[in-house]
């Protein structure tokens, strides 16, 4: 009778499962890493696109000859986004990108946009993962907060 059985000892396989288990509990804490550090882009993203809305809105408001005072622009989406000082007003930054994320929650009136991570129906934006647009008489400011991304 032959007896070359083939395949794995007992042994075998649990030295395989324990280096596998290993191996994921060393992974693990660097897949963590990487989903914040992907947020924290994605916070970049949205603040280059809301430094380019609001310089285009400007620049259209240049055009118009209403980038002192107060007025309004209508973008190439048939948007009209209202401006002080040929920026975009706070509350209407929002309107002036094109801001399509399920992920992504905005607080409109305070020119807030950023992450809100603390239940399945996002609709505060986490503070410390957030991009916020002021524009105070014409003198605008970006602010960015990737703290807790």
């Amino acid at each position: 009778m032959k007896s070359g059985a083939k395949g794995f000892t007992l042994i075998e396989l649990v030295v395989v499962i324990t280096i596998i288990g290993i191996l994921a509990a060393v992974a693990a804490p660097k897949f963590i890493n990487v989903q914040s550090e992907a947020r924290e882009s994605v916070i970049r993203g949205v603040e280059a696109s809301v430094r380019s809305a609001a310089s285009l809105i400007y620049a259209k408001s240049l055009i118009q000859g209403t980038e002192s005072g107060s007025g309004s622009v209508t973008t190439s989406d048939g948007t009209t986004v209202t401006t002080t000082g040929g920026y975009p007003d706070t509350g209407q930054i929002i309107s002036a990108i094109d801001l399509s994320s399920d992920e992504l929650v905005t607080t409109a009136a305070s020119g807030i946009i950023g992450y809100d991570r603390t239940n399945a129906t996002p609709t505060t934006p986490d503070a410390n993962c957030s991009v916020t647009y002021t524009n105070t008489a014409g003198a605008i400011t970006v602010a960015v907060s990737t703290s807790n991304c």
